[in-house]
């Protein structure tokens, strides 16, 4: 039983959200956008499998610098704060788009203390969770719109409930395994008559791990028409609210030509990203599902992660060759909320520092569309979020039981200087061989990395000559700076001490008045 649970908890969390970048704070609800002229042809995939040639819209923005594609995974929060840190944090920081949790009914376990993995686990498609009504969700991709941040619904498309459940859901409907009345019956789940309980076991086996249960859960007939069409409605529906996008969670368990049959009936042009994790040698690839939409990059954390646990920074100028996926295709991460509760992250919120450091690398190297983790703090693998009595998820204070790591300012100030830098390229890289890096974005940006002793050193930049505020050490607002500022001079130079385990980080748009504060002072 153990090990199903531990399962359950490492496949189970990666659901749907559909990212497009959305205009700036305060512009009219964002329209959706169109997909690239080029599309993604249907180039054969590994494993015999044919990639469609649907493409999702993309994250990013036409716009170069100043592009807005940060994704922010507010896990579990519900559906008023949301809306809420929408127009206070999210809009106003330059994060582009908000992931949320899984708004369709679900199940509803309180003798297992309202695990937060029952989300994933469908009992119909009306929008009653723990997180608030359909009203509210409506509520809350107006409110986003509004802050010019887009909405990507964490959608769960391979399954609906465990047999270990009973009823009523969580709007009150009944069901069990295989019936959920006016939704799906029998007919329309898999039954793989394997393994004596229609388990996947073999994870190399193309056919079990698309057509068996993934840890009990009923798996849906995904080649039937008719399931096809209650899927695509799902969608649609939450487009019709406004919701920008996807992402979808257990992809790897549908086949792509399942996939691109419910993507092709969506309304409009949502962006689309695939939970698809990186097996051994003969299982089901990432690559395969790249002519669909964008896909989860797991490497990512891992080389990140690792370097910034170990100190050892020196090679991430050469990121990408450690990747499996193209940047432009993948959606990277340093933890999500499956690897937290796995033991897969080498890093999370409780490494402090070493944490915010990889997080802020993440928001200024090129590479793949960057999404950021804000948690619950958790004790076991399963412990759902804060909550009342009954189960309902409780509204968001962060510090009291909520994390809120996008806050912290080493992550939230990045994300300007990501937006900043949208298009650059990397320039003068510098590293110490070992756990000191710096490096710059064109003409837009600089940072430096140091998770070694203290770090005094002349940078080189590409930055035009002035007084830039130091956004890793305090917030630039109004021309001012709270925290320390660097001259950078006529060549581009400039001289900082970065103390152990911190960065810096200065940026075209952090350009401090003459009158503001002086060059390497705190301002108070």
């Amino acid at each position: 039983m153990r090990m199903r649970r531990l399962l359950l908890v490492a496949v189970l969390g990666a659901a749907s959200s559909l990212a497009v970048a959305p205009p700036r704070a305060g512009a009219s609800p964002p329209e959706r956008v169109a997909p690239p002229a080029a599309h993604r042809g249907a180039a054969p995939a590994t494993g015999g499998t044919t990639a469609v040639a649907h493409r999702s819209a993309k994250a990013r923005g036409a716009a170069g610098p100043g592009g807005r594609d940060v994704i922010v995974h507010l896990f579990q929060w519900p559906w008023r704060s949301v809306a809420r840190e929408c127009a206070e944090v999210l809009g106003p920081k330059g994060f582009g788009g908000v992931q949320v949790s899984p708004p369709q009914e679900h199940v509803v376990l309180p003798g297992k203390g309202y695990p937060w993995w029952q989300d994933y686990q469908p009992v119909s498609y009306q929008l009653v969770s723990r997180r608030g009504d359909r009203a509210a969700f409506a509520a809350m991709v107006s409110a986003c719109h509004d802050a010019g941040v887009r909405v990507y619904v964490d959608a769960v498309v391979n399954h609906m409930a465990g047999g270990a459940s009973t009823g009523p859901g969580s709007a009150g409907s009944s069901y069990s395994h295989y019936d959920y009345p006016g939704t799906y019956g029998d007919q329309d789940f898999h039954h793989c008559g394997r393994n004596g309980n229609d388990d996947i076991v073999n994870w190399t086996d193309r056919w079990e791990v698309q057509n068996c249960e993934l840890v009990d859960l009923a798996d849906l007939k995904t080649e039937s028409d008719y399931v096809r069409g209650r899927l695509a409605g799902y969608l649609n529906d939450l487009i019709s609210l406004g919701v920008d996008g996807f992402r979808v969670d257990a992809a790897k368990h549908v086949p792509v030509a399942d996939l691109a049959d419910v993507f092709g009936r969506l309304n409009g042009s949502p962006y689309v990203y695939q939970e698809v994790i990186e097996g051994g040698p003969g299982e089901i690839a990432p690559e395969e599902y790249v002519g669909l939409g964008d896909v989860t990059e797991f490497r990512y954390g891992d080389v990140v992660g690792n370097a910034f646990r170990d100190g050892n920074l020196a090679g991430l100028d050469n990121l990408a060759s450690s990747m499996r996926l193209a940047g432009d295709d993948a959606i990277v991460f340093v933890d999500n909320h499956d690897t937290q509760r796995n033991g897969h992250a080498r890093l999370t919120y409780k490494d402090g520092d070493t944490y915010r450091l990889a997080e802020a690398f993440m928001l200024a190297f090129p590479f793949g569309t960057p999404q950021v983790m804000s948690s619950f703090d958790f004790s076991g693998p399963d412990q759902g979020p804060p909550a009342g009595a009954d189960g309902t998820t409780a509204d968001v204070a962060c510090g009291s039981g909520w994390v809120c790591e996008h806050r912290s300012r080493q992550i939230a100030n990045m994300v300007a200087v990501h937006d900043q830098a949208a298009g650059t390229g990397v320039v003068d890289w510098w590293s110490n061989g070992q756990g000191q890096i710096a490096f710059g974005r064109g003409d837009q940006a600089f940072v430096v990395f140091n998770r070694q002793d203290s770090l005094t050193r002349t940078f080189q930049t590409g930055l035009p000559a002035g007084t830039y505020c130091d956004v890793m050490s305090g917030d630039f607002s109004g021309g001012s700076c709270s925290g320390t500022t660097h001259t950078v001079d006529s060549s581009g130079q400039f001289t900082a001490t970065v103390a152990p385990t911190s960065a810096l980080a200065l940026y075209a748009g952090a350009k401090v008045s003459a009158s503001a504060t002086l060059p390497g002072r705190a301002t108070p």
